[in-house]
């Protein structure tokens, strides 16, 4: 049956799938994070091999490590795209405590995980998850929740705006305590714009713009190395072998990509140039291998993605499914934001921050968390369509069983 028809349709099973000529998920964003996925591994690839060689004496060190993220995120997304939404705000309150405790965990010495100064990462063997990307999307998960259940406070009250404020205080106290400046601008961007979408008023929203930005620019002023990083970047030239150093090798990296530029694995900035290469800056390695035409097309596909995001929650408002809309609204608006930062610190647009660019940079817990973001939006779109098409979703039979036995316990 064509999506177009509005023929009744009596509720079927839940085995039955959406019927043939209708994609049961979004086909063009899922398109764009695999096609994003794919493109990090082979720029990771390209980017690391050397550095892999001098560190670690075997140059497939970062690619092992990064391609089997890329099969775990995959996992974890199959597995989100099967759990329903309601589960997601079920639990919200609890997740939200799941997010503070692992900040709390990273700052514990022994736990916690140094790295360049920061203290952001709890170690697990070999692998290093870090706190503040599962916070994140632990944070929107329980906004969107507060909202579909004090939505009428928030749109009549300052008190129902204050109220989410204050969890994402304690957050934000936690996350500059790491520190990790640049996931709390994110996150209180995401916070705000999720709030604003719920119907905020205008006057609280200048109130709120201007109060939110005055604090970090304080914030961002009140560390004398983010200063540092202020003046490197408004003229990278001007120390170009110090604190510019870094900013004006990924310029150089974007000169000589020029327009279809130097060729898969022809980089040089990323043979000792150009520091993090194959993390924070494979955007500029990338550049410089496949030129502006590259570059532009990697932009091309973030923003079908994040469209194509906005859409379905836009969907969701139509369908009266608040608590989809906000939480697809929320992931929408981190890979937006962590796109635009890390993209604009490529180009020498925004200070130096430390944010990978979704789906596509090194690094194992922005990879999991972004895929499993992705999974349950299209796990939204899914729900809609068969809310539309008077379905029932499928389910994860385990999990189906545990929901029926916690309904009968309640």
């Amino acid at each position: 049956m064509k999506l177009g028809l509005r023929l009744p349709i009596p509720a079927l099973p839940a085995r039955m799938r959406v019927p043939e000529g209708m994609a049961p998920m979004d086909p063009l964003l899922l398109c764009c994070a695999l096609a994003l996925m794919l493109t990090g591994l082979v720029m990771i690839t390209s980017a690391s091999m050397d550095v892999a060689a001098r560190d670690f004496g075997s140059p497939a060190h970062f690619i092992i490590r990064h391609g089997s993220f890329v099969l775990l995120g995959l996992a974890c997304a199959t597995v989100a795209a099967f759990i329903p939404v309601r589960t997601w705000e079920k639990y919200s309150v609890p997740l939200l405590v799941f997010g503070l405790v692992l900040l709390i965990l990273v700052l514990i010495p022994g736990i916690g995980r140094e790295v360049n100064g920061s203290r952001r990462w709890i170690g697990l063997g070999p692998v290093n998850l870090q706190a503040s990307e599962i916070a994140k999307a632990c944070m929107v998960i329980f906004v969107s929740g507060y909202l579909v259940r004090r939505l009428d406070e928030v749109r009549s009250s300052w008190w129902g705006v204050i109220k989410p404020a204050l969890p994402m205080g304690v957050y934000g106290a936690l996350l500059l305590a790491e520190p990790d400046y640049g996931a709390l601008v994110v996150m209180v961007g995401t916070v705000a714009g999720i709030v604003f979408l719920g119907g905020m008023q205008f006057a609280q929203l200048v109130v709120v713009v201007l109060g939110g930005g005055g604090l970090i620019a304080l914030l961002a002023f009140a560390q004398p190395y983010r200063m540092e990083r202020l003046k490197s970047f408004t003229d990278p030239w001007a120390d170009p072998f110090g604190a510019g150093y870094q900013l004006s090798q990924a310029q150089i990296a974007f000169g000589r990509g020029d327009w279809f530029g130097t060729g898969l694995g022809n980089s040089v900035q990323k043979l000792f140039y150009l520091p993090e290469a194959h993390t924070d800056f494979v955007y500029s390695v990338l550049a410089e291998e496949l030129g502006l035409v590259g570059a532009l097309l990697i932009i091309g596909l973030y923003v079908l993605m994040v469209a194509r995001i906005f859409r379905i929650g836009r969907q969701a408002e139509k369908q009266q499914r608040f608590y989809m809309a906000y939480l697809t609204y929320g992931f929408g608006f981190i890979i937006a934001g962590q796109a635009l930062i890390n993209i604009g610190v490529n180009v020498g647009a925004l200070p130096t921050k430390g944010l990978t660019l979704p789906l596509l940079s090194y690094g194992g817990s922005s990879l999991l968390v972004c895929a499993t973001m992705i999974a349950i939006v299209l796990r939204v779109d899914y729900e809609l369509k068969c809310q539309r098409l008077n379905l029932q979703p499928r389910e994860l039979p385990w999990l189906r069983r545990l929901l029926r036995l916690e309904e009968k316990t309640e």
